[in-house]
C-alpha cells in the first residue's frame, strides 16, 4: 500500500473515531503535559552555575514516564481493539492498560537508550555529531513499532525491540516519513505555546494539549502501516 493510501486512511479513522480518542487520551494528556510545562518552568528558573534538582523533580520525571507509557498503551489497545471490529468502553481500555504499563516503560526506556546513543557517542568528536544524528534517526524509525510489539503481539520489552528492528527493515522509509510529520506538528505547536505563555499557565496547557491530541495522528497513522505490513491481517484500522 501506498504511503498517502495509508496516510488518508489513518486520516479518515481519526476523523471517524476522534470524539471517542479525546475522551479516551485528552485526560490523560492533561496530566502529562502539566507535568512537562512544571518540569520546563523549573529548569527555566535553575542556576545555571548551580542546578538543584531533588526528590520532586525525580518524582515528576517518573510519573512522566508512566503517564506517557499509559497514554501510548491506551492509544495503542483502542486502535487493537477498533482494528478488530470491537468497540471497547473507555473504562475498560484504561483498566486494561495498565497491565501494559511496566513492558512499555522499559521498553521506552531502552529504545530511549539505543536511539540517543549514537549522537551522544560521536557528539565527543565535533563535527561528526551529524553522523551520530543521522544514525540517531535512522535507529528510530526501526524501533517506531516497539509499543505495537508490546501491547499487540505481547512481547517482552527486549523482545519487542528486536521485533521491531526486524519488522521495520523493509518499511524504514516509510516509517521515517510518517515520523517527519513530527517536525511541522513541533514547530506549529512551538510556537502557538510561546504565544499563550503570555496568556497564562492555563491557556499554555490547553494550546498544548491540544497539539498534543493532533500530534497522536502519527501514531494512528503507524499502526496503519504496522497492520498493513504484517504478515497476515485479518481485519485491519
Amino acid at each position: 500500500m501506498s504511503l498517502s493510501a495509508i496516510l488518508s486512511e489513518a486520516f479518515n479513522f481519526f476523523r471517524n473515531h476522534i470524539s471517542q480518542l479525546a475522551i479516551l487520551t485528552v485526560p490523560i494528556l492533561f496530566v502529562q503535559v502539566a507535568i512537562q510545562l512544571w518540569i520546563g518552568m523549573e529548569m527555566a528558573s535553575a542556576d545555571l552555575e548551580n542546578p538543584q534538582f531533588g526528590a520532586p523533580h525525580m518524582a515528576a520525571m517518573m510519573a512522566l514516564l508512566l503517564v506517557f507509557s499509559l497514554l501510548i498503551a491506551a492509544l495503542t489497545l483502542f486502535l487493537e481493539l477498533r482494528s478488530q471490529g470491537h468497540d471497547p468502553s473507555t473504562g475498560l481500555i484504561l483498566k486494561t492498560s495498565l497491565n501494559f504499563v511496566p513492558g512499555l516503560l522499559l521498553a521506552g526506556v531502552f529504545s530511549g537508550l539505543a536511539i540517543l546513543a549514537p549522537v551522544m557517542l560521536f557528539a565527543a568528536f565535533g563535527p561528526l555529531w551529524l553522523i551520530g544524528l543521522t544514525m540517531s534517526i535512522y535507529v528510530f524509525a526501526r524501533l517506531a513499532f516497539v509499543n505495537f510489539m508490546v501491547v499487540v503481539e505481547r512481547l517482552t520489552p527486549l523482545e519487542a525491540i528486536k521485533g521491531s528492528f526486524k519488522f521495520s527493515g523493509p518499511i524504514a522509509f516509510k516509517t521515517l516519513m510518517i515520523l517527519m510529520l513530527y517536525i511541522p506538528l513541533s514547530l506549529v505547536g512551538g510556537t502557538f505555546s510561546q504565544i499563550a505563555q503570555g496568556a497564562g499557565f492555563p491557556v499554555q496547557l490547553i494550546v498544548e494539549v491540544g497539539f498534543a491530541f493532533v500530534g497522536l495522528f502519527v501514531n494512528v497513522a503507524l499502526f496503519r502501516l504496522y497492520m498493513v505490513s504484517r504478515p497476515s491481517v485479518d481485519e485491519q484500522v
